[in-house]
């Protein structure tokens, strides 16, 4: 690890207990994922959820994507898959698709944003996984200011973010395509758009 000037964020060259602690005490960060760099947050504190709107800009309408270690930390949000729907997911799961499925409205809706639905995603990075076991459950939406193009690089991400941001994580050059979104329903998985 290597910290940069007090006024940066911290900047580690892998993921590590340290972010992890950072994520779970509310703060926010950008790491690689196994698509682009996302700006993350617990989904779990609505703070967190709050500032990372706030720093990246985004529109407090859109609903946010979150990343999990596996499809038994569904639990945490208290959705329940049939045994079918598991299977399902275990077709796509790890890997770069998002599935959205229904939630109660009363539940997390600093994640949802009124829609009753949240998109998951379990990442294809086998460390990400491993870090996600130590964080909870995080949103990461892509590292960027609202309608800008997503940062491909660390130092792009602290450029753009400075000491908005907690930490950087620097996994090289990212320049994948967003996640593929899905929907749940019943025993399908129906592809959606993206909206801009």
């Amino acid at each position: 690890m290597v910290q940069q000037k007090r006024s940066s964020p911290l900047y580690f060259r892998s993921f590590c207990p340290r972010a992890a602690r950072i994520l779970r005490g509310g703060g926010i960060g950008v790491l690689p994922t196994d698509t682009l760099y996302g700006i993350v947050a617990s989904a779990l504190l609505p703070a967190a959820v709050a500032r990372l709107y706030f720093v990246r800009g985004r529109n407090l309408a859109k609903p946010l994507i979150v990343l999990i270690d596996s499809v038994d930390t569904l639990q945490d949000f208290r959705v329940r898959i049939s045994q079918s729907a598991r299977q399902l997911l275990s077709s796509v799961w790890p890997g770069p698709r998002s599935v959205v499925m229904p939630v109660r409205k009363t539940d997390f809706p600093h994640i949802h944003r009124g829609t009753g639905k949240i998109a998951f995603r379990v990442p294809a990075v086998r460390r990400l996984r491993l870090f996600l076991q130590a964080t909870g459950p995080l949103v990461a939406p892509s590292a960027n200011h609202e309608g800008l193009a997503p940062l491909a690089t660390a130092p792009e991400a602290v450029a753009a973010f400075g000491d908005c941001i907690d930490f950087v994580i620097d996994g090289g050059e990212r320049k994948g395509a967003p996640s593929r979104l899905l929907e749940l329903r019943g025993a399908r998985l129906v592809a959606l758009p993206r909206k801009p």
